[in-house]
């Protein structure tokens, strides 16, 4: 069955976690964490998104953050996870 379409209100504030396969460890080194904030900022401008606040933990991620269009959101989450796991 299809997820349910998530309601969206441009600019409002959205609480997005994001896991580790099987919630594993996703930063096992600090390095991996500057590469992490790093693809967060790029990403953050090309989707037009805003980060008000995050918390990179060692098996998973929280973002306040909002965007102008609804599918920005996903689009944001995608493109980390498509940066972040081939590293």
């Amino acid at each position: 069955m299809p997820r349910k379409a998530i309601f969206f209100i441009p600019k409002i504030t959205v609480h997005l976690v994001i896991r580790g396969n099987s919630r594993k460890t996703i930063f096992a080194e600090e390095e991996d964490y500057q590469f992490y904030l790093q693809w967060l900022l790029e990403n953050k401008e090309e989707l037009y998104c805003e980060i008000y606040s995050y918390v990179l933990m060692t098996n998973h991620v929280h973002l306040l953050l909002s965007a102008l269009r609804t599918e920005n959101i996903s689009k944001f989450s995608q493109s980390i996870g498509r940066s972040y796991v081939p590293s």
